[in-house]
């Protein structure tokens, strides 16, 4: 080959490699920037003073008599509307009979619209659910509150081809003349004074226990069952494959058995996670019986049989690059054959094992097919070290899934959904990151 072709091709080649990591970034950035951009809305975003009356109360944090002169501003400026209402409700006995149907009908769709936005009306009995006993605790739900208050939705189907065209009909029509009437323009008036949002920063977020299916708290229990599960899952992982790793490599001498053995990794590799799933309910919890039920240590052994595969052929290319010169030269001085793999092929292989184990447990945290019927609860409070020998818990990938799909309020809590996403890819991220990092400083001191 000529000199100049071979340039242009190298040249080709490069280009072809740079391209293809900027469109790879490219498309990362696509990804990740909206789950970023609205997981961080978790942590930051605008509390009413539903949200600050809800963390005094349930977990006993903030500024007692500000909170407090708060909720009195707040009950002022909602104060003229539940006079009025209770004017109309005189007004409703007093009414025609078809008229108080229609006006009842009308009366409690806006009651209850007025309740999910500002919470109980005063005098009446406090609700039982968490979700009903506060208003809106973040501004831009209480705008959607604000709109459904003040509007009722209705479809016109009078275009069959258009199909059903979603219509907005102010309620002030419904009591134009009553002495609910004036209501509507004050509450559309005095929205923020009735809540008072204020920029919030709550990173207890990450800490806190959640109450009421995630309605309000944080995701404590799903960090910390994650970590319980990808640490527990290295635990049983890790010495089993440097077990296979170091068999496969330095006592081994090929043949039809190491072949097979090869084989059988190779295929467990490729298994669905799913199937690992059903195999952790079958032979751990109904057959070994580890736990009674799901718990923490079935899902953790079951992890531990997903990641191996990979652990083990990491561990083995990590052991497979140490120089032969380094056995040798052991050897010569004396020391048996398991005395150089321990003290001088596992510490020169260390760097990429370290790798492969870092890397495998970002993969372990985020895996959500194996715990589903091992380890994953949908609610659950934190467990402590010895609870999770014979306990489920909450796990941000499985928790992710539940609260997108079977979740009965979904819209209610996109953010608490979007900020576990974002917490989950950032502890993936941070674990590569740590990989690498790890990797490179290890080699460093070794060639020091």
């Amino acid at each position: 080959m000529q000199l100049g072709t071979r340039r242009m091709l190298d040249r080709a080649f490069a280009g072809s490699g740079v391209m293809a990591i900027v469109l790879m970034g490219a498309s990362l950035i696509l990804l990740l920037a909206p789950v970023f951009v609205k997981g961080i809305g978790a942590v930051f975003f605008r509390g009413t003073v539903e949200h600050r009356r809800m963390v005094l109360e349930k977990f006993g944090r903030g500024d007692r008599a500000s909170v407090g002169t708060e909720i009195a501003e707040s009950s002022a400026a909602r104060a003229p509307v539940y006079a009025a209402m209770k004017a109309f409700e005189s007004e409703l006995e007093n009414a025609p009979a078809a008229e108080r149907r229609v006006l009842s009908r009308n009366y409690r769709e806006f009651k209850s619209a007025l309740k999910e936005l500002l919470g109980p009306i005063p005098g009446e009995l406090r609700p039982m659910l968490m979700r009903d006993q506060y208003g809106q605790t973040r501004w831009d739900r209480a705008r959607v509150k604000l709109q459904k208050t003040l509007y009722r939705e209705e479809w016109d189907y009078s275009n069959p081809a258009a199909g059903g065209v979603r219509m907005l009909k102010p309620r002030a029509l419904d009591f134009a003349g009553t002495a609910l009437a004036p209501v509507f323009p004050l509450i559309e008036r005095d929205a923020e004074r009735m809540l008072l949002p204020r920029r919030t920063v709550y990173w207890r977020f990450l800490t806190d226990d959640s109450f009421d299916s995630h309605f309000f708290g944080g995701i404590r229990a799903e960090m910390t069952g994650t970590f319980y599960l990808a640490v527990g899952a290295m635990i049983f992982a890790l010495p089993m494959a440097l077990g296979a790793a170091v068999y496969l490599t330095e006592y081994t001498r090929g043949g039809w058995f190491v072949g097979f053995l090869r084989t059988c990794i190779s295929t467990l590799a490729g298994v669905p996670s799913i199937v690992f799933g059903l195999f952790g309910l079958a032979f751990f919890i109904n057959t070994v019986k580890v736990s009674d039920s799901k718990s923490v240590l079935a899902g953790s052994l079951t992890l531990a049989l997903l990641i191996l595969p990979t652990m083990i052929r990491a561990a083995e290319e990590a052991i497979r690059a140490v120089p032969s010169t380094y056995r040798e030269a052991a050897l010569s001085l004396g020391a048996g054959r398991w005395h150089t793999v321990w003290s001088v092929v596992l510490p020169a292989a260390m760097p990429g094992i370290l790798t492969g184990t870092v890397i495998s447990m970002g993969r372990a945290a985020g895996e959500t097919a194996p715990i589903i019927f091992t380890a994953a609860v949908s609610v659950g409070r934190p467990l402590s070290i010895l609870q999770t020998f014979n306990s489920a818990s909450p796990a941000l990938s499985w928790n992710i899934y539940n609260l997108a799909t079977e979740h009965a309020a979904v819209d209610e809590i996109r953010h608490v959904q979007f900020g576990m996403v974002f917490v989950l890819v950032s502890l993936v991220l941070i674990l590569n990151l740590a990989a690498m990092i790890l990797r490179a400083r290890i080699a460093g001191k070794m060639r020091a």
